[in-house]
Formats: structure tokens, C-alpha cells, sequence
């Protein structure tokens, strides 16, 4: 059984978050308005994403927080009883980062940055925690990124998230957000994409025949 004690939760205050995500999404809205007449533009309502999903059962789940990788946790069960099963995983919010390689997470200083403890160290995480992890560090094993990236399982990573906390750390390693925004960006785990909006995600999985599940 599991002691909920020793569970940590990664929480960033919504209020700060929501105060910084505004001015980003001012700006990102002027990329959704309608087009000149006769400018050729992408389509008005964004990517073919996730596109159609495979399997008998669908479900998303809206990762918001990192929650100790239970967000993780909930898509391996929900894929572990269902032979014909696509989980999808939308990391948005506070729950971003573990969209990245390691080498962002010891040069942003992210988990000390965003309170990430790796279950591994029980320390401010300088590597993803929930990325090739060595075995028996996880409540499961196959809750690892790689691990359901490999079985199919379909990511999607919040851009109005990954450029205000790429802004937000770009100072821990002495960038300018610009850069950071990038280099963060050209960091982004293969085989996750990076989707307009985490909302936007989860609104357009629930469209491809996704049920919908609470990551924290």
C-alpha cells in the first residue's frame, strides 16, 4: 500500500502563474485572429492533433501539476487492463517540464526552481525524474515517459506554458527569454508534441473520442 505521506506534491501557485501566462497569451491570440482577405495562412483552428487515435478505448489525461508523476501513473492504469487502449497525455500549466531532456532541467534549474523532487534522490530534481529513470525508482516502471511514449501513447505539451516558465528560469541560466523559449523548445522529448494550448489539447483530444481524466 502506498503511504500518502510520503507522496510529494509539486505545486506552482496558480495565482503567480496565471498573472504571468496573461501577457503570453495577449500576444498568442493575435496568431488565432482572422487573416487578412486573400493572405494564405494555417488553418484557422490549428494542427490536425491528435489526429485519430487508435484503439478500442481512449482516454486524455490533463496533467497540470507533476503531482509526484501521478499523472503518469493514471495513464499506465488506465492502459495496463485494455488490450485495445491510446492514452493521451496533455502536460500544460505547472506540469510542463517534464516535457523536457535532462540538460534543461540542470541548466534552468528547474526542480529547484519549481520545487520537483526526483523520487529517486529526494532532492530538487536535476534531471527529469519521470525520463529513463533506472528500475524500481517509480511506483511502476512503465509509467515512464519513454516507457509510454513507446507503447503508443500520445503527448501533447502546452507552447503558452513552455514560454512563461521558459522566461520565468531563462535568468537561472543566464539567457534572455527569447532564447530560452527556444532552446527549451529544441529540448522538447522526441515524440511529445508541442500543441498551441494545453486546453486546446485537451478540447481536441475529448473531440477524437477521448474520455477525460483529471491528472492533477
Amino acid at each position: 500500500m502506498i503511504d500518502l505521506n510520503t507522496i510529494t506534491t509539486d505545486v506552482t501557485p496558480r495565482r503567480g502563474f496565471f498573472t504571468r501566462i496573461a501577457g503570453a497569451v495577449a500576444l498568442g491570440v493575435a496568431g488565432f485572429a482572422p487573416a487578412a482577405a486573400g493572405a494564405k495562412t494555417a488553418p484557422a483552428d490549428g494542427p490536425n492533433w491528435p489526429g485519430k487515435l487508435a484503439g478500442r478505448h481512449r482516454q486524455v489525461v490533463d496533467a497540470y501539476e507533476v503531482n509526484g508523476g501521478f499523472p503518469l501513473a493514471f495513464a499506465y492504469n488506465f492502459l495496463a487492463p485494455n488490450q485495445s487502449a491510446t492514452a493521451v497525455v496533455i502536460l500544460r500549466h505547472g506540469a510542463f517540464p517534464l516535457a523536457l531532456e535532462n540538460a534543461m532541467w540542470e541548466k534552468y534549474k528547474i526542480g529547484q526552481s519549481l520545487n520537483i523532487v526526483d523520487p529517486e534522490t529526494k532532492a530538487p530534481a536535476v534531471k527529469n525524474p519521470y525520463l529513463r529513470p533506472k528500475p524500481g525508482v517509480l511506483l511502476v516502471d512503465a509509467m515512464a515517459i519513454d516507457r509510454l511514449l513507446a507503447v503508443g501513447s500520445v503527448f501533447g505539451a502546452c507552447d503558452v506554458a513552455l514560454h512563461v516558465l521558459s522566461g520565468r528560469l531563462a535568468g537561472n541560466a543566464g539567457v534572455s527569454a527569447e532564447d530560452a523559449a527556444k532552446e527549451w523548445t529544441a529540448n522538447v522529448i522526441a515524440g511529445i508534441t508541442v500543441i498551441p494550448s494545453g486546453v486546446w489539447g485537451v478540447n481536441r483530444a475529448q473531440e477524437a473520442g477521448a474520455t477525460y481524466c483529471a491528472g492533477g
